[in-house]
C-alpha cells in the first residue's frame, strides 16, 4: 500500500497535505476505531520504507508521540505523527 501523493519535491520527499496524510494513515486502521495502534503504525512505517525493526520503532514512536498516554495515536495527536513523518519517513506535509 504505497503513499499516493501529488509529487516528489526536489529533495525526493513525498509531498501531501495533512488531510492526504490522515487519509493514508486511516488505511492502516485495521479495526476502524479511529486510532492508530503500535502494530498499525508498524505496518505504515514498513510500507513507507521505514526499514527494519518496525515493531520496536513503532512502540518507541507511540510512547513519544502519545500525548494522553492511551497507547494509541488518535486524531488529536496526528499532528505529532505528521511531524515525525516529515523528519523520519521522507514525507513533506504541505500546509495549504
Amino acid at each position: 500500500m504505497a503513499i499516493k501523493t501529488r509529487a516528489y519535491s526536489v529533495d525526493g520527499k513525498r509531498e501531501m497535505t495533512i488531510d492526504e496524510f490522515k487519509r493514508w494513515l486511516k488505511k492502516f486502521d485495521d479495526d476502524k476505531d479511529g486510532r492508530i495502534s503500535r502494530d498499525e503504525l508498524a505496518d505504515a512505517i514498513r510500507v513507507s520504507n521505514g526499514g527494519w525493526f518496525t515493531r520496536r520503532k513503532s512502540k518507541r514512536i507511540i510512547r513519544s508521540l502519545d500525548a494522553n498516554g492511551s497507547g494509541f495515536i488518535d486524531d488529536s495527536e496526528i499532528k505529532n505523527l505528521a511531524e515525525f513523518a516529515e523528519k523520519h519517513l521522507n514525507v513533506r506535509i504541505l500546509h495549504l
